[in-house]
């Protein structure tokens, strides 16, 4: 049994809590939230977790202290938005060599960087882990089979981490590919936001095939620019990840999209969605890698100009069709 501290008590962050739970773990969970943490300790579930108990055995805390004090393993769970924030606040408390395993999705829009590099840069001491993958909260808190896919700089903390996480239906793979792990979580929410609005505008299958396999393209293009490998990218954390965001009501993405494709304003739908839509902020950062690196990303564009530039989201289907002829794949030769 080991010692767990979750910091961050969303869907997600309560998600990896009930599974590490149910592993045998010792697990303590933070919130920043007086309202979140009042409810997990009375009435013992989660408001977006509806008909999920959360047993008594969990400790949950606002005192971060507390909730750190000599952890084996710290996951970190909060939305991407407030994780440099959360590492920033937490890293006088953490010891040289804690291990911390960041759950979230995102780029940081200002310096482009993934999660793990901006825990490591706010918390040096740290030896940095992240676990991605086709991975629904509603899902894992209920024991619905799942697999997914922790990446560490070195096999021994990989494997270690696999065995806390791994569970008859919770299967984890290992990887070194860190930064291809982390962008193809990140980058398929944007994606998702735009089979979500092909949905609400009353498209059809065809249209959400095209969406994957072209946006799965596009993150490949990325990815390999920057580093990535291919097989991370056509693996759990690459395109299986991106066919579940696509696909389920789940989605927060997906959902956001359904109502932009409906006539909602982004804010609008955000607020209808009522939870952290991290596509809508991996967006720009998407863009802003795609110019970086000089790659071709033009539904990460489109969707761009949906979301901050009041494009009809119809026209920018139609942008997206009526683009010049071209080749599936530029790498195959003829003949």
């Amino acid at each position: 049994m080991s010692k767990i501290t979750v910091l961050g008590a969303g869907t997600w962050g309560m998600g990896i809590t009930l599974l590490l739970n149910n592993n045998g773990h010792d697990v303590t969970v933070w919130s920043a939230v007086p309202a979140e943490i009042e409810m997990l300790q009375t009435k013992h579930e989660h408001v977006n977790l509806p008909g999920v108990a959360v047993p008594e055995s969990i400790h949950v805390t606002g005192d971060l202290e507390e909730a750190l004090r000599e952890p084996d393993l710290v996951v970190m769970a909060v939305a991407s938005v407030f994780t440099r924030r959360t590492a920033r606040l937490v890293s006088p408390l953490i010891r040289s060599g804690q291990v911390i395993v960041n759950v979230a999705k995102g780029i940081e829009e200002n310096t482009l960087a993934v999660l793990s590099r901006q825990i490591s840069e706010e918390i040096p001491q740290a030896k940095v882990a992240v676990l991605s993958g086709p991975s629904h909260a509603e899902e894992v808190s209920r024991g619905i089979p799942t697999s997914v896919v922790i990446g560490a700089e070195d096999r021994e903390t990989a494997e270690w981490l696999q065995g806390i996480f791994m569970s008859p239906v919770f299967r984890v793979y290992i990887s070194p590919d860190i930064l291809g792990i982390e962008l193809g979580g990140s980058l398929k929410n944007v994606i998702a936001l735009a089979a979500g609005i092909a949905d609400g505008l009353g498209y059809g299958d065809n249209t959400k095939a095209a969406l994957i396999t072209r946006g799965m393209a596009e993150i490949s293009r990325l990815g390999l620019a920057m580093g990535a490998r291919t097989e991370t990218l056509y693996g759990l954390s690459g395109i299986g990840d991106l066919i579940v965001t696509c696909a389920s009501m789940h989605s927060r993405n997906r959902r956001a999209g359904i109502l932009m494709g409906q006539g909602y304003s982004m804010e609008a739908a955000m607020k209808e969605v009522n939870q952290v839509v991290e596509g809508v902020y991996s967006a720009k950062a998407a863009k802003a890698l795609a110019e970086k690196y000089q790659v071709n990303m033009p539904i990460v564009d489109q969707i761009n100009k949906v979301l901050f530039e009041g494009l009809p989201a119809s026209e920018a289907v139609g942008n997206l069709m009526l683009r010049d002829k071209t080749v599936e794949n530029p790498l195959l030769p003829w003949g």
